[in-house]
């Protein structure tokens, strides 16, 4: 018989991805503080643990970069991107470097659009994914919520 492992973290097959967490935003999403000091404690465990992380920023040139909070220290890849969905190219390229690679964990906004769609193909490429809820939000409760669900 199968034993499943679903929801099971292991630091060694999983790769944290903090998604767009940038200034330009600070005024418009909900709980954006709340949000930015959970994304803090995450990426300190994911130093402290040797997992890596993958950083995206929207349009970095318009909206600004990840808020000086977040410590992107150690960080496997910072990336600027155009599209809403974290998966670009240079992302496929480092997750192919990282053997075993099994569970993604997911923060950062907006949960409705970017999140989402990260989510969406991460999952189609057959990988595990666990978003942070109390680490992603949006402009609106109930895009954030229905996106959740």
């Amino acid at each position: 018989f199968q034993i499943t492992t679903l929801g099971n973290l292991t630091p060694s097959s999983t790769v944290f991805f903090c998604c767009d967490m940038q200034e330009r935003f600070r005024p418009a999403i909900k709980y954006f503080g709340d949000i930015i000091s959970v994304g803090q404690r995450l990426l300190q465990g994911a130093r402290l643990l040797g997992i890596p992380v993958i950083v995206t920023e929207q349009y970095p040139k318009g909206l600004g970069s990840t808020v000086q909070e977040i410590d992107l220290t150690g960080a496997k890849l910072v990336l600027p991107k155009t599209k809403f969905s974290m998966v670009l190219p240079e992302v496929e390229a480092a997750l192919a470097e990282i053997p075993g690679v099994r569970s993604v964990v997911l923060f950062g906004v907006e949960t409705h659009v970017c999140i989402q769609q990260t989510a969406l193909e991460l999952i189609g490429r057959g990988l595990e994914v666990h978003i942070v809820a109390d680490a992603t939000s949006s402009r609106s409760m109930m895009d954030r919520m229905f996106a959740l669900e």
